[in-house]
Parts: structure tokens; C-alpha cells; sequence
């Protein structure tokens, strides 16, 4: 557990159902504010963080928005990524960057943290990253990104993520070390026994899976269907989709994943409250980050922040010590 000297203060924009702030709270940090549109979303949120978040980010002048030292924002990733149509800022989506960054300029955080999906890093030849990072660079931030894949760092989910870390000081930042492993399926999946019979696919939906597999699957496995038809059964998880169809991925060929499961494999904990129905429920989780790749992140961000401030005290004491120590000789003549 990371020491912190106080709380830092977060804000939660575009916050989903709240898994970057449960990576920055594990350490203890304060969020005082939050930001979501979607109402399934802020019902999840509110239940399980005991308030519900502001709607549209655009209906909030950024000078009401608190005081805070660590900005954290989902921005929405549709706009980028390959399931959606990668119009990038030609999408009104795509033009919330825009928001955020006005957000930073006028609140002027110590950090931030924003998260999308890999293919923002290549939309447009590259054009989009670039305007994204040269803008944060402008505001005067230091910027620090990197491209996280969710198996290494013990999910079993196949989720490649950029992370976009920003500081209002010259300050030095390292990137956690992935795990470089996934823990075994087993540890997220329900018993079929123990699961709904409503999870199950018809005899006409399983036999035409089993057809279409062209390996022996390994057990248990979670068996993708591409757009071709093609299946991949798999000891890991394709990446949750919020748009993925109801049969996109199928635990051992045989039923759909439940709630709780999808939720696991984000890295939520069990007590984590559901209380949306299933199809909202896998529209949330398909849309949220993966925690523990946040949680990761988060300590980094926060030892830096402390490493700063430890850095600047000595800057302070040397100084104040150089200055005596000059009036004590000037005293002395």
C-alpha cells in the first residue's frame, strides 16, 4: 500500500460504472466529482458509490467543476475504434478531447489520467494522437503514454488500452512493469451449474458452434466468434464489447457470459452492486476500463507526485539553510 501525505483529490469524467476511480481509491485518494451521461451508468455508479454523478460534462462550466489534483477520464472511444465507424473528431464523440482539455486548462490539475482504446494511437495516420498530445503538451503538461494489454496484468481478457498520463511539473514518470501473466479462467467463471438456464444456447446455436470449431478447445476456454464466422476458443476473453452481440463470446461453447463474470473480468470485485438489467449490464462492462491495469497505474502516478513533493521540500530546506548560513556570516562581519 502506497503512503500518501493527505488525500489527492480526483475528478471522474466520463466515468462509467467508476473503475478508474475504484484504481485511485485504493489508495486512498478523495473523488469530488463525477461525470456521466448514461443513466443505466449512473444508476450502477450511484449504487455503488453513493452518488450520482453529474450528467453532460457540457452542461458544467469548468470553473464550477471542484478543485482537484488528478483529472481521470474514459473520454469516449467509439469515435476510434474499429467496432465503431473511426470517424475521430469528424464524430461529435470525439470532440469531448476538446472538453477535457479545456477542463485542464482552466483547473489546472497537478495530473491527469485518460484512457482509450489502441486504435486512437493510429486513427487518421496518426493526425488525431498527435493533435491530442501536442494540445496537453501546449497546456504546459509533461505527457507520458503507453499502450496496456489487460492479460498482463493477471486478467484474462484480451483488452489493449493507450494511457495517456499527464503532470503539471517537469516530473519523472515510469510505466508499471506488466505482470506478463493472466490468472486461469477457472477464478472468474460460475459453475454451469450454479448459472440461469436463460444463459444457455439453444441446441441450434451450440451445434452450429461446435461445427464451426476446427481445434480442440481448451477447457475452459471462451470461444469468439469473428465477423467471417470463424470460432477461436480461447484460455482468455476477446475484449469486452459495450456493441458485441449476445453470442460474441460463449463459455465453452455452450453459454453466454453472466454479468458478474463480465464484471470480473474487468477486475471488479464481487461486491461490486448489479443492479441493471443484464443488457445494460454487458453494455457497461464492455464500455469500462479494466481496474486492476488502473490500479497499477494510479501508484505509479501517485509515488511521482510524492517523489516531487519529497524533492522540493529538500529544494526548500537546502535553501533556507543556504540563507542562514549566509545572515549568520553577514552577521558575524
Amino acid at each position: 500500500m502506497l503512503l500518501i501525505n493527505g488525500k489527492y483529490k480526483t475528478i471522474d469524467l466520463f466515468a462509467g460504472i467508476g473503475g478508474i476511480r475504484l484504481g485511485f481509491e485504493h489508495y486512498g485518494c478523495e473523488n469530488v466529482f463525477s461525470s456521466e451521461w448514461d443513466k443505466d451508468a449512473q444508476k450502477m455508479y450511484e449504487a455503488n458509490f453513493g452518488e450520482k454523478p453529474f450528467g453532460d460534462i457540457n452542461d458544467i462550466a469548468p470553473a464550477d467543476i471542484p478543485n482537484h489534483d488528478i483529472l481521470l477520464a474514459g473520454f469516449p472511444c467509439q469515435p476510434f475504434s474499429i467496432a465503431g465507424k473511426g470517424l475521430g473528431f469528424d464524430d461529435t464523440r470525439g470532440t469531448l478531447f476538446f472538453t477535457i482539455e479545456e477542463i485542464i486548462r482552466v483547473k489546472q490539475p497537478q495530473a491527469f489520467l485518460l484512457e482509450n482504446v489502441k486504435r486512437l494511437t493510429t486513427h487518421d495516420n496518426g493526425n488525431t494522437f498527435r493533435v491530442i498530445k501536442n494540445n496537453l503538451e501546449k497546456l504546459g503538461y509533461t505527457v507520458y503514454c503507453k499502450v496496456f494489454n489487460s492479460l498482463d496484468f493477471g486478467i484474462p481478457q484480451k483488452r489493449e488500452r493507450i494511457y495517456i498520463v499527464g503532470f503539471r511539473e517537469n516530473i519523472e514518470f515510469n510505466f508499471p512493469k506488466p505482470l506478463g501473466y493472466y490468472r486461469h479462467l477457472n477464478e472468474f467463471l460460475e459453475d454451469d451449474e450454479n448459472v440461469d438456464k436463460s444463459y444457455f444456447l439453444s441446441e441450434k446455436l451450440k451445434n452450429r458452434r461446435f461445427a464451426a470449431l476446427k481445434i480442440v478447445p481448451p477447457k475452459p476456454s471462451i470461444w469468439h466468434e469473428n465477423i467471417g464466422g470463424n470460432i477461436s476458443p480461447l484460455p482468455y476473453s476477446c475484449a469486452l464489447r459495450a456493441g458485441g452481440s449476445y453470442n460474441y463470446l460463449v463459455v465453452n461453447g455452450i453459454r453466454r457470459l453472466t454479468d458478474r463474470e463480465m464484471l470480473r473480468l474487468q477486475g471488479f470485485p464481487d461486491d461490486f452492486k448489479i443492479n441493471v438489467p443484464y443488457s445494460q449490464a454487458r453494455k457497461l462492462a464492455g464500455n469500462s476500463v479494466t481496474v486492476p491495469v488502473i490500479r497499477e497505474i494510479a501508484g505509479k502516478m501517485l509515488q511521482a507526485l510524492e517523489n516531487q513533493q519529497k524533492m522540493a521540500k529538500v529544494i526548500q530546506l537546502n535553501f533556507f539553510d543556504e540563507y542562514e548560513h549566509t545572515e549568520g556570516k553577514r552577521a558575524v562581519g
